[in-house]
């Protein structure tokens, strides 16, 4: 069940690392501040010297919504399905869906863990599942 992504210069370190079976957000190396999704400058202090780090890949469920009607065609046969927002554990919010489970069986507050789905050669998307 996925839209395919499109790669830009900007995300790409992101693409890369998920289609190896890595989690990266960006950091800040003037203020060690870490953010999703991918920014050219730090939201936090606007300084451009970024990079990525690779995260742990856990957190927990913030908000979620179970979806019953598709809003896409590419989705139309996996309804129910569940799009999430989940707090990683270094702090930063990531949009994701969740999977592993009943839609039903979904709760804020859920600890969750990555795992990457490979939906074309080049792209392999994060998904979360109960830890």
């Amino acid at each position: 069940m996925a839209i395919i992504p499109a790669a830009t210069d900007l995300t790409r370190p992101y693409w890369d690392a998920a289609r190896n079976g890595k989690l990266v957000i960006q950091r800040c190396n003037s203020c060690a501040n870490h953010w999703h999704p991918p920014l050219p400058g730090c939201p936090h202090c606007h300084s451009t010297d970024i990079g990525w780090q690779q995260v742990s890949g856990t957190g927990s469920v913030y908000t979620y919504t179970v979806v019953r009607h598709a809003t896409h065609a590419a989705l139309a046969g996996h309804i129910p399905y569940v799009i999430a927002i989940v707090e990683l554990t270094e702090g930063p919010r990531i949009v994701t869906g969740i999977t592993g489970c009943d839609p039903r069986d979904v709760r804020a507050g859920m600890e969750v863990r990555v795992r990457f789905e490979a939906v074309t050669d080049d792209v392999t998307l994060p998904y979360f599942e109960p830890a």
